[in-house]
């Protein structure tokens, strides 16, 4: 069985470990078997950021992190153990940015991954090869090897009256999103590129899952590359996705301020509906669609079932798998 998931950020990382434990593959540290089944993540790199003269990708990484088991379990990001010495000698020298601050471990993979960027390779092969120090136990697929980073327009903080454009990753962490969006911009989309094997997966797919990532900076940006969008409508697999609101409010991060920045309602059916039905609109995507258990949702043309959505532990997250997966058509039993 071949399972796709479009990924990004900490919720889509942890739903990647139950689908994983859904399909009886390996857990974290535990040896690779012979499987007939396949994960592929296809990941955001619209957060990807150049930093000190490292390209960083969050995305990429914390999904890598988490499924190799060295996630910091606390943030949800970055390394497990991780110390700050170089961020210390760079707040000394008064480098900036300042409010961006990278772990001295992870540093270590920003440094292989641009070595290998500037030597020629392209962002796919660079995770292929991070990953063989991982193992996460699921094929990670950049959404594009081409250059793509969301900006956000906002209201410029030093010059009233005036818009300026922000990288998303100054947005979310400099000012924790609280400077209200004007529009939030894929720059770089309408050029790329899917990456290699991110049509094939999904084209082959015997489900497509939406993962509770952000549905405009996370899920959003993978369907903005030309050409996703349509193969997810194409496919004969099931697709369904996972809420990641509940009660009205985010399960994680900011998502709230990225929804009215395009005009969509932070609440269950408001994303239902923002995916839309493949089968009754020309843009759709959706099958079905899972909200939190207790809540009442509709999206016309959309199967939705209310299943438990908080992810507790790796055992409450595969049975939102499995309940995403036997939404999709599939039968685990």
């Amino acid at each position: 069985m071949k399972v796709v998931v479009v990924v990004g950020g900490v919720g889509g990382a942890r739903f990647l470990l139950g689908v994983k434990a859904a399909l009886g593959l390996p857990g974290i540290g535990e040896p690779a078997e012979a499987s007939p089944h396949e994960v592929t993540a296809i990941v955001n790199t619209g957060d990807d950021v150049w930093l000190h003269g490292l390209r960083i990708c969050p995305d990429l990484d914390t999904c890598m992190y988490t499924l190799g088991g060295g996630i910091d379990p606390e943030r949800g990001w970055g390394h497990a153990g991780e110390t700050w010495t170089v961020k210390e000698e760079l707040a000394a020298y008064g480098a900036e940015p300042s409010w961006f601050g990278l772990g001295d471990k992870d540093i270590a993979t920003h440094l292989i991954r641009t070595r290998m960027l500037k030597a020629g390779y392209p962002l796919s092969a660079v995770t292929e090869a991070l990953c063989d120090r991982w193992r996460p136990g699921a094929r990670l697929l950049p959404m594009t090897d081409d250059r793509v980073e969301t900006h956000v327009v906002v209201d410029d903080p030093d010059l009233p009256g005036q818009r300026k454009a922000l990288h998303f990753q100054e947005w979310w962490v400099r000012y924790r999103a609280q400077l209200p969006a004007h529009s939030i911009v894929p720059v770089g989309a309408e050029q790329s590129v899917p990456g290699p094997g991110v049509l094939e997966s999904i084209a082959e797919a015997d489900a497509v899952l939406l993962a509770p990532s952000n549905p405009v900076v996370s899920v959003g940006t993978v369907l903005s590359v030309p050409g996703v969008r349509d193969a997810v409508r194409k496919t004969e697999a099931g697709v369904v996705g996972v809420s990641p609101i509940i009660g009205g409010k985010p399960l994680r991060g900011m998502a709230d301020a990225c929804l009215a920045a395009i005009g969509v309602e932070t609440s269950a059916e408001g994303v239902g509906r923002h995916y839309g039905s493949r089968q009754t609109s020309d843009e759709g995507l959706l099958d079905g669609w899972l909200v939190q258990a207790g809540e009442s949702v509709d999206v016309p043309g959309v199967a939705v079932r209310a299943v438990p959505l908080i992810m507790s532990d790796v055992d409450a997250t595969a049975g939102m798998a499995r309940a995403a997966l036997n939404l999709a058509g599939v039968d685990l039993d």
